[in-house]
Formats: structure tokens, sequence, C-alpha cells
């Protein structure tokens, strides 16, 4: 494992809110993986740097969903190694800014999340804010394309996929779905594993839910993969089901039983263009 991007450690610019004693923007998982896909994990982190006192939170709260997408690090790291794949994981919270978003998107830098305040984002000047893209954001999405473009260089077309977590209840709403798989127009990767996933007993799967790649909830995969026609899933894994080491192991061992036969189709591996 390697939790140091290349590119970060040679480069001039520092990340201005990460101090000494911080974790790096960005995990590494696998990097010299030989599989033709690569993982990706937007919200794999709750860390804070140590400079932003927890933007004025207690624990409670950076334990919760709204700081990170509790067990998908977890499942992304094991899945990566199952499959021989390299893997991107943010390195901080979605609370300092959100790496699933767009930078003109209101919701980047949340003052707000579901019911709670976030003291330590309010009235941030464009100079803080730019410190937030600098220091967590640019450095995620930078690495992911530059893993990618590594593969495209070397004449592989690789397949992406995204590894989230989502709530049991949210907003007094239970959600039945085990798993869900998020995509918009390209059905080559999505479409087999939900069906391969409905052949389980036992086991609710959500098609575009709880959310819809095709309402915009799908930023870092349609920037990364859906506009160059790279062959992508997005998948969601309801949290409480991954929360232990134990469950994320299970979540994983499945989806690599599942993702092994469909990711041995040669035809994933070609851009496919609109």
């Amino acid at each position: 494992m390697n939790r140091m991007p290349d590119s970060a450690a040679n480069s001039e610019t520092p990340w201005p809110l990460i101090g000494e004693s911080d974790p790096p923007p960005v995990e590494i998982v696998n990097p010299a993986g030989a599989a033709r896909v690569i993982l990706a994990c937007d919200h794999a982190s709750r860390a804070i740097p140590s400079g932003l006192d927890s933007l004025g939170l207690g624990d409670t709260a950076l334990r919760r969903h709204i700081a990170w997408d509790i067990g998908a690090a977890e499942v992304t790291r094991q899945l990566a190694m199952m499959l021989d794949a390299r893997a991107v994981l943010a390195g901080y919270s979605r609370l300092l800014i959100d790496c699933n978003r767009d930078l003109d998107d209101p919701t980047l830098i949340p003052v707000i999340s579901e019911d709670v305040v976030v003291p330590g984002n309010r009235d941030l000047d464009p100079t803080a804010t730019a410190d937030r893209v600098a220091s967590f954001y640019q450095p995620y999405h930078d690495r992911l394309e530059h893993m990618i473009s590594a593969l495209c260089d070397g004449e592989t077309v690789p397949a992406v996929l995204f590894v989230h977590s989502f709530t049991p209840i949210y907003r007094r709403i239970e959600r039945p779905w085990h798993i869900g798989i998020l995509w918009d127009r390209d059905p080559r990767l999505p479409m087999p594993l939900i069906d391969a996933l409905r052949d389980i007993p036992d086991i609710c799967v959500g098609d575009n839910q709880p959310y819809s790649a095709q309402n915009g909830h799908d930023f870092t995969n349609e920037r990364h993969a859906g506009r160059t026609g790279l062959a992508h899933a997005l998948i969601e894994i309801r949290q409480d089901l991954i929360d232990t080491h134990h469950g994320a192991l299970k979540w994983a061992r499945l989806l690599y039983d599942m993702l092994r036969p469909i990711l041995a189709d040669d035809g994933l591996y070609r851009a496919r263009r609109a």
C-alpha cells in the first residue's frame, strides 16, 4: 500500500491546510495492480487536519455518515487486493469539501449537512475555499486522472468502479436495498452486475437506488469515466452491512465473485462513444 500519490510527491506546491503530522490527501492501494479495472472511493475518510479544529464539530458528528461513507474504504481496499486492481481513496472528510461534487456545486463545502450545522464552513472567503480545493479535492482528482491516463498510455483502456455507502434510514424513510448500482448511459458494466446480484437470494438490489446517476449523483464517475467512454459503475452498499471489518470483507468477497466473470469480458475495455 502506498499512501503518497506520485504526482504530489514531486509537487512544488504544498497542500496549504495539511500539516506535517496530518495524513496525505490521497491513499493509493495496490499501485502495481495488474487488473484492467481501477477502483475509486470519494468519501473514504472522516479525517480533518489538525489546524482546522474539527470544523467546530464533536466526535459524534464526525463518526456519522455526514463525514464519510462508513465502510466504503475497507470494501475498496479489500476488493482492490482481491481483483489485483489499483485503487484511489480520498484522504479527508467530505465535510471539508466533497470530492463527488463539481466546483460550482452549492453543496461542495456544506454549511449544513443533514441536521448538523458545520461552524468551520461558515463565511469562507475565496482564499479559504481555494485552499480546500488545493489541499483535499484536486490531489484526489489529479491522482485518479493520472492513474487512468497511465493505463491508457500503456494501451489499456480501463474500466472504473466507484465505491460508496448509504444510510439504512434517510429522512425517516427506511431504505430496503442492501446494495445499489448507479449508472447512466453505459450499461456494459452495471447491468451484468445488477443481474448477477439479483440472482443471490435475500439480497435487495437497487437499479439507480437509493440515488440515480441519471439525476446527477455521479460527478466523479462522469468526470473520469463517462465523458471519455470508459466502462464504469457506482456501487452503493448499505452502511450497516459494512461498518465492521467482517462485514466489509464479506461484501468485498461477494462483489469479487460477481465481478470476476464480468470483468473477463474484453468488450469492457474499449472506449464507448455516444
